[in-house]
This record gives C-alpha cells, structure tokens and sequence, in this order.
C-alpha cells in the first residue's frame, strides 16, 4: 500500500518527468539533434554536438527513470547540470520572467529536481526495491 508520501513523491515525479522527456523528444524528434546543435551553437554553447546529445538524451531518458523513480540522486544530477546549462547559456541574459524567456523554467525544475532527487522517494519509486534489496543481501561487519 502506499502511503501519501510516496503518491505525492510519485506525482512530483510524473510531472517532472513529464517535462523533462517532452523536451527531450523536441530535441529528437520535433527539431531534431542537427537543429539543436545550431542551435545550441548559435547561443555559443561549447562543443554544441555533444552538448546537444547530451541534453536530448539526459532530457528523454532521465524523464523517463524519474517517472520510475530509478536512479534518482544520479539523474537528478544529470538533469541539474542540463538545467543549469540552460541558465547560463539560453536564459540568463532574458532575466527572471519565463515569458520573456528568462530561467524562471529551468530553476523550478532544478528545485523540483532537488525534492524528488534527494528525499526517501517512497514505495512508488523502483529505487525503494531495488536499493531495499541491497541493502538486505549486504554483509554487515
């Protein structure tokens, strides 16, 4: 059974999720990676392939394990560093606003981020069974 706790986390996570691997799939399949990489060079990102492939990937598959709730202290890692890239090279100059294109966006996603990332993610998260199991097949000195 799961308590509140796990279905808000779950919840927080769906949405976040959701997010994430829509802006992933733009990336992929909306714009496409070459689009991104002008993109992204156009905004004088450094290395704007890897950068794009980067933030496609991170974006679709890591929205996709936090809906899981898979490996969340590492994706949500991964995904603040997108973010915070996003920040500094898509929105800084914009200001705070997001409806004038500032980082707005992209700071509540790294505070959501840090909620669902680094708390007990709960029984609605396969992190709960996987790392549970671990952790009672472990030797204890």
């Amino acid at each position: 059974m799961f308590g509140i706790r796990s279905v808000t986390f779950f919840l927080a996570r769906l949405i976040l999720g959701y997010i994430f691997i829509m802006h992933g799939w733009q990336k992929l399949h909306t714009n496409g990676i070459d689009a991104t990489k002008r993109a992204f060079d156009s905004m004088g990102i450094p290395a704007p392939n890897l950068a794009a492939q980067y933030a496609t990937w991170v974006e679709f598959v890591g929205g996709i394990l936090l809906i899981l709730g898979l490996f969340l202290p590492i994706v949500a890692i991964l995904l603040i560093a997108d973010m915070i890239g996003a920040i500094a090279y898509a929105h800084w100059d914009a200001g705070f606003w997001a409806a004038d294109g500032g980082y707005e966006l992209p700071l509540a996603l790294i505070g959501g981020l840090l909620a669902v990332g680094f708390a007990q993610a709960g029984s609605a998260a396969a992190d709960h069974y996987v790392f549970r199991r671990r952790r009672r097949g472990a030797v204890v000195d």
